[in-house]
């Protein structure tokens, strides 16, 4: 059975990872309910990719375990989560679903994975680009501990660069910010803004997922410098 292992306690945490850390543990005992089948296909859309893929998994923002009883049996899972209220119940969840190619849950800061660089063949990060402090350092830190030949696969909120719907997400943002997520600041010349600075990853795929277009399934793939020598 996988165990919470807490990580990295000793480390100063700025207001702002603290603000989502909270938000986080308030959401828990609701997360699914109120965000379960509002995602659901986009989970499910990732969770196929990811699949397909095979290999060892990180998911970073593993929550509640939501979707750990959809990959396949012969992956090897790692859950991370900022959270620990939400990974207590996502080690629930593995126990009475019996998940044993789940390997471990860990309280863990995604800006700062405690991971050797080149560690898995897929690293899974599902609604939690635009809830992290700094998202650049997030995605460079995906982007490390996958391997060459790997991919990060991404379900992100994408917001509009302009018109009435950017003007309603950036009046939103303040009332949005405590709760753990945000509205506006991640139009798609942002992430392609990372992509065009990072170093060996380049865009696989990104297509829109439910619900109200609003969000993107996007996969990265990371050079194996060895194929292409």
């Amino acid at each position: 059975m996988a165990e919470i292992i807490k990580l990295g306690a000793d480390r100063s945490m700025d207001f702002d990872r603290d603000t989502v850390e909270q938000a986080y543990d308030r959401w828990a005992p609701v997360y699914d309910l109120v965000f379960g089948g509002v995602f659901a296909k986009g989970r499910q859309a990732a969770i196929a990719a990811t699949n397909k893929i095979g290999g060892r998994v990180l998911e970073v923002g593993v929550g509640t375990g939501i979707s750990l009883p959809l990959y396949a049996p012969n992956l090897r899972i790692f859950g991370t989560d900022i959270s620990e209220a939400m990974l207590d119940k996502a080690k629930k969840r593995v126990a009475e679903r019996g998940l044993k190619n789940v390997e471990g849950l860990a309280v863990m800061d995604a800006e700062k994975l405690e991971f050797p660089d080149n560690s898995f063949d897929v690293v899974m990060a599902q609604y939690v680009v635009t809830a992290v402090p700094n998202p650049e350092k997030a995605l460079d830190e995906f982007a490390r501990v996958l391997r060459p030949g790997g991919e990060l696969i991404i379900l992100t909120r994408v917001s509009a660069d302009a018109g009435m719907r950017r003007f309603i997400e950036q009046r939103l943002q303040p009332v949005v910010r405590p709760l753990g997520f945000r509205t506006a600041e991640f139009a798609w010349s942002r992430y392609a803004k990372w992509l065009s600075g990072a170093n060996g990853i380049e865009l696989a795929e990104r297509r829109l997922i439910p619900p109200l277009g609003h969000f993107s399934l996007v996969r990265f793939r990371k050079a194996d410098v060895a194929k292409a020598a």
